[in-house]
């Protein structure tokens, strides 16, 4: 019987791989006509809920969608926030996500609404535009003299377009940088005039056949033409909570790095929003609407639904996608039950994509794909049994039973994962339904809610209020 392989080339013990839950998610596995398909892009099944999600993502990336709020409605295990995972991965870096659990926001250092405000500005990206005047051509001659003393350095740079060449004088700034970049004849540079940083485009065309011997990494480009002076556009993109931060720091850009944000003050906000403003009339500024993920959404407290409410009608407003497993449950914070937990207010302004339980197939494709991110080869009828067991218990306990399979598989110096190794991590490690049956079984054995325990046959331990007393 051969093993189903599901590693290529074994990475070296030296080099560290970060497996996570959703790591073999890569994107939402559309095609270009956003319809999903079976599997692709680690997303397995689904169907309905990835070509909405699809449909936001386009939407999104249009720009005519921000100030919205999305549900990932469904059990637990059906992929809420593997979609999510892999609508971030869609996007690109140029979109803010930021993903924030609920119970993150209960913090003993900043109040709830501080931090759902920290996080809704963190998927708010501003992108910033300016120009720039740089010199671009191809390096004819460098001369460098050098003091006897090894002091001061003065130097010449000749550079060259295709319709023009020009002598620059250098001084020590100029020739250090040209000498960490390893510049010589025949380079084509760029210098940004602002602050004098030199980037190296690559080797010119003309000079290809001065040197016999080349790295593979060397690149040819064409001589630049026209003037040597041009003028750039430079586009930064950064987020209006680092905008937050560095204006209300005394130490500035350096307080991203600290970590301790703490609160910031409104004023500083309203400032910063009109700064913005005023940017985006002048043509200098573009505001990227992102996304903000709140995961098990339905622990938030109806505070937090209040604000979420709010916020949702700003100006600088994200499009907020929200995960939950509940079903007919209590809203935190009061005493009535919503759908979802979640208040009626904030349903109405919701759209629900709804997650359905995994089919076998799509359960056996899933846990293959595992095998293969964990770099574990397992045999066919290994991979049946595990989906078996991830059909009876669950998707996520079967997909943990992978790495204890394959390390109790090493353990015997198999080439791949047996049934033996499936069912031996089986009964080592228990899923949720035997545990609750283990429970009920030896009830006695545990201390229930009144604090009561059987120590022995016959002997029952309560709580003695009067020992209690005398103690404290």
């Amino acid at each position: 019987m051969s093993a189903i392989q599901t590693t290529g080339e074994r990475q070296s013990f030296e080099k560290l791989s970060l497996i996570a839950a959703h790591s073999h998610i890569r994107g939402l596995g559309l095609d270009d006509h956003l319809q999903p398909k079976p599997c692709a892009q680690g997303m397995v099944g689904q169907m309905k809920a990835r070509k909405a999600a699809g449909v936001i993502l386009k939407m999104i990336q249009n720009g005519k969608i921000a100030g919205r709020a999305i549900l990932f409605a469904g059990p637990p295990s059906t992929g809420k926030t593997a979609i999510a995972t892999g609508l971030s991965q869609s996007l690109g870096k140029d979109v803010p996500f930021t993903a924030l659990a609920a119970s993150e926001v209960f913090s003993k250092d900043i109040s709830k609404t501080e931090a759902l405000t920290q996080a809704f500005r963190k998927s708010i990206g501003i992108k910033i535009k300016e120009e720039t005047e740089v010199i671009q051509g191809e390096v004819v001659e460098i001369q460098i003299d050098r003091s006897l003393t090894g002091g001061h350095k003065q130097g010449k740079l000749t550079i060259r377009t295709t319709d023009m060449e020009t002598i620059y004088e250098l001084g020590n700034k100029m020739i250090d940088e040209l000498t960490k970049e390893k510049v010589i004849a025949g380079d084509v540079i760029s210098i940004d005039k602002s602050n004098g940083k030199i980037t190296k485009l690559g080797r010119s065309y003309a000079r290809a056949r001065d040197y016999d011997a080349m790295g593979p990494d060397t690149r040819f480009v064409s001589c630049p033409e026209g003037e040597l002076q041009t003028r750039k556009e430079v586009v930064h993109i950064v987020s209006l909570h680092d905008i937050d931060v560095i204006n209300s720091r005394q130490q500035g850009f350096m307080a991203l790095f600290s970590g301790d944000t703490g609160e910031i003050r409104s004023e500083v906000r309203d400032q910063i929003n009109s700064k913005v403003a005023e940017w985006k009339e002048e043509g200098k500024a573009e505001i990227v609407p992102g996304v903000l993920f709140i995961d098990e959404v339905h622990m938030l407290d109806i505070e937090c639904f209040s604000y979420i409410n709010r916020a949702l009608e700003d100006e600088f407003s994200p499009i907020v996608i929200m995960a939950t497993n509940r079903g007919i449950s209590k809203t935190r914070g009061t005493n009535y039950m919503s759908p979802h937990g979640l208040p009626l207010d904030l349903l109405d302004r919701t759209i629900i994509i709804k997650t359905e339980p995994y089919k076998e197939d799509d359960i056996e494709k899933i846990l293959s794909i595992r095998c293969q991110e964990e770099e574990a080869d397992i045999f066919p009828d290994a991979l049946r049994l595990l989906t078996k067991i991830g059909m009876e218990a669950s998707l996520r306990y079967a997909s943990n039973l992978i790495s204890v399979s394959y390390q109790i598989s090493r353990k015997r110096r198999a080439e791949a994962i047996d049934i033996e190794d499936i069912k031996r991590s089986y009964m080592l490690f228990l899923d949720s339904t035997r545990s609750v049956e283990f429970l009920e079984q030896n009830r006695g054995d545990y201390i229930d809610d009144e604090g009561k325990v059987t120590l022995s046959k016959g002997e029952e331990n309560a709580p003695n209020s009067d020992a209690m007393d005398t103690s404290a």
